[in-house]
């Protein structure tokens, strides 16, 4: 144990070390302080004037990890911990020693860190999808690693300390911790909530990676910083203003841009940091969705929106559910501003639902699973890290955060550092078929960490596996059916089940195909029918190969009555066509289509609260078209409904729910059609549908659908036609009651 007479000589402490914890908040008592001092003086004595890889002073960099730890307000023994998370591999290190004095917990987190540490996988593929799928599961796997989620926050504070070192280093050794940190620390501070030091890590990876951008970009938002914040000053003023006047509950505010995020955006864009309508941005929380439309609105009378940057992700949420309106309008000045509108429930969603802000400012690589579980786990996290800044109390939120985050999947290495997550109880057989089909198939032993094991030895986070196959083609490069029984525990994936029963049933393949063929062709020289071809027979029974009928039918997939069906549609003649228009129409009611309908149906050029980009839909009650008075009706989750200011919905609507009615117009003419019905009364006679048909085609209108009902020689017709506009409408009605025997012609 080290005791008094070592801490003493080591000396007064630092000037800067005194400083930082005589500055620390009162929340840390005088117990604490003492406590962080002789941390400080064991790590000062063990480290002495030992440097790490990168050149940085060993003990410089557990202060400066510590610092940023309590900067995070965390417990007191992540402080400790963070003191001294450089002495393990250090000559004379004792855990035991460190417990003695320090605590369970600390020795704990010590540890842990160290075996983050152990972790140096490469995130390089063939690709970029493949190097960012790689990236995030080992940003996971480093998270199952960990029984303490703390260990994931001091790791985090080491690699900014580590970074902010290696600004003054030289630039391979740099870059290289740059590269993984932005690839994997900068995402995990995100996903955990930390802000703070997710910003910094981002910022200053983009710093060491892409230095002239970065100066770049900081120059220019330097040069502009005094003007920019006085420009949202008086922007939040005169929206706070305009939203009171209208009768709103709002919160507005600045949203500030980090130089990574105007990096990331410049580059996804090709466009220069003024053509960034966002880096002047404000965001207007408000109390329900109506209030947010109501904010739009008043938002585009005040300013001019630009066109085609406005986004409805309330009508029509992203993948991750995240929900806002946003705009961009020419603000004061003339300059381009950015306005973000949700409600507070949205706002609280975006920065703790199920992962939602970082699958906004991350990009999953192509055809990426999403893990629903996963997600949920860090949603939790997040509460968490809120909770724990509303106490006062650090030792309140403690317990809950010291747990187990992964119960159901582990993360082992190949020998190239590719990372593989498996259900929790995988084997080295689940690890060979994840890897590959044919790997699997030949899996005859396993090294776990260079140790032989058996194949059914259970896998543990962070292990590197090798398997040991038998040759391609040769007698034992097949899988045992001893791996299908659950009793013995070879399997536990259902990827890797589902690839052995796959094997042994492809072996079986062509001895099932010859004896459905006999089957299939028993069934046809019973019908009488062997000319027929046996590739129609397949198609009409759902199969695109005449095989898969053999072997479905040998397997019993199928039955005798399903392939005689099949037979018969083939071989029976095809019904003689129907006329499209009857010469007289018989003395009951019958549908007849015509052609598919052009008509769009969403109302694409619809202006509600003076946007065209809203997600509206056409109400099929009333079938509005132009110049019909039109009223916009706030679904949930399904945008806007567009009805006739008449509809008799619209009035029910009114009765009961008037705030979710909205002011709406047909906008800027464009080349749509608009799907109406109309209704025919008229005394019946032979080729009256004609005369009609002649009418809507001479007029250059479509008829989608015609209903027809005939009663005492009295005929009752109902069309669907797709009109420009009620114009063209109003005369093929007129037209249409000039023709003789039509009573009434009229819309419906």
């Amino acid at each position: 144990m080290i005791g008094a007479a070592q801490h003493a000589r080591v000396g007064a402490l630092p000037p800067a070390v005194a400083s930082w914890l005589e500055a620390l908040p009162t929340a840390y008592s005088r117990a604490d302080r003492a406590r962080f001092e002789a941390a400080w003086r064991v790590a000062s004595e063990a480290l002495a004037d030992a440097r790490g890889d990168d050149g940085e002073p060993l003990i410089d960099r557990t202060v400066g990890a510590a610092m940023i730890v309590a900067a995070q307000r965390l417990d007191p023994d992540s402080i400790a911990a963070a003191l001294l998370l450089a002495l393990p591999g250090r000559a004379g290190f004792d855990a035991d020693d460190i417990e003695s004095q320090f605590g369970h917990d600390v020795a704990n987190l010590i540890a842990g860190v160290a075996r983050m540490d152990s972790v140096r996988a490469t995130v390089a593929g063939a690709d970029a999808a493949e190097r960012a799928a790689q990236a995030e599961n080992l940003r996971k796997m480093l998270l199952a690693m960990v029984e303490d989620v703390r260990v994931v926050l001091i790791k985090l504070a080491e690699r900014t300390q580590a970074l902010r070192w290696l600004m003054t280093a030289d630039e391979a050794r740099r870059r290289a911790v740059a590269r993984e940190v932005a690839d994997v620390y900068a995402p995990l501070a995100n996903r955990l909530g930390v802000w703070q030091l997710k910003w910094e890590l981002e910022d200053l990876s983009l710093r060491a990676l892409e230095p002239a951008d970065y100066r770049r970009i900081a120059t220019l938002l330097d040069e502009r910083r005094q003007d920019r914040e006085r420009y949202i000053e008086g922007v939040v003023a005169v929206l706070g203003g305009e939203l009171a006047r209208a009768g709103l509950r709002a919160d507005v505010s600045g949203r500030p841009k980090h130089i990574d995020s105007i990096f990331r955006k410049m580059r996804r864009k090709h466009v220069g940091i003024d053509a960034l309508y966002d880096i002047r941005a404000v965001r207007v929380l408000v109390d329900s969705v109506r209030d947010c439309y109501s904010a739009l609105g008043v938002v585009h009378q005040l300013w001019t929106p630009l066109p085609g940057e406005f986004d409805d992700y309330i009508a029509k949420p992203k993948p991750n559910s995240y929900r806002s309106l946003h705009t961009a309008v020419i603000g004061p000045e003339g300059k381009a501003l950015e306005v973000q509108i949700r409600t507070r429930e949205m706002h609280r969603h975006s920065e703790f639902g199920v992962a939602a802000h970082w699958r906004y400012k991350e990009s999953d690589p192509p055809g990426a699973k999403r893990d629903a579980g996963f997600e949920d786990k860090i949603a939790w996290l997040r509460q968490i890290l809120d909770w724990k800044d509303a106490v006062a109390d650090t030792g309140e939120w403690l317990p809950a955060f010291k747990t187990s985050l992964f119960t159901e999947t582990v993360y082992v290495l190949t020998p190239q550092g590719r990372v593989i997550d498996l259900p929790r109880g995988s084997t080295p057989i689940d690890f060979a078929y994840a890897v590959h089909t044919s790997l699997g198939h030949r899996c005859r032993g396993a090294r776990v960490d260079g140790q032989m094991v058996p194949l059914d030895y259970r896998l543990r986070n962070g292990q590197q596996v090798e398997v040991i196959a038998a040759k391609p083609g040769g007698p034992a490069a097949s899988p045992s059916r001893d791996w299908l029984n659950p009793e013995l525990g070879y399997v536990q994936s259902h990827r890797a089940r589902a690839k052995v029963r796959q094997w042994f049933k492809a072996q079986q393949h062509d001895e099932t195909v010859a004896q459905g063929r006999a089957m299939v062709e028993r069934e046809l020289a019973r019908l009488g029918r062997t000319a027929v071809k046996l590739d129609a027979v397949a198609a009409r029974a759902g199969f695109t190969k005449v095989e898969d009928l053999f072997a479905a039918f040998a397997r019993d997939d199928i039955g005798s009555r399903d392939v005689q069906t099949a037979i018969a549609a083939v071989t029976q003649p095809p019904p003689p066509a129907s006329p499209a228009v009857p010469a007289a129409i018989p003395d009951q009611a019958r549908d007849l289509v015509t052609r598919r309908s052009r008509a769009a149906g969403a109302g694409s050029g619809i202006l509600v609260v003076g946007v065209d980009r809203l997600m509206t839909v056409l109400a099929r009650c009333c079938k509005p078209a132009p110049p019909d008075p039109i009223v916009g009706f706030v679904t949930r989750g399904k945008g806007v409904t567009v009805h006739r200011a008449s509809c008799i919905n619209v009035e029910r609507i009114r009765a009961r729910e008037p705030e979710r009615l909205m002011s709406a117009d047909w906008g800027a003419r464009r080349d749509e059609l608009f799907a109406v019905d109309i209704v025919v009364e008229a005394s019946d006679r032979q080729g009256l549908l004609r005369d009609l048909s002649e009418l809507f085609a001479r007029e250059k209108i479509n008829v989608t659908a015609v209903n027809t009902l005939t009663r005492q020689h009295l005929a009752r017709m109902t069309f669907t036609l797709e009109v420009t506009d009620l114009p063209q409408l109003q005369r093929a009605l007129r037209l249409a009651r000039e023709i003789p025997g039509v009573d009434s012609a009229q819309r419906r």
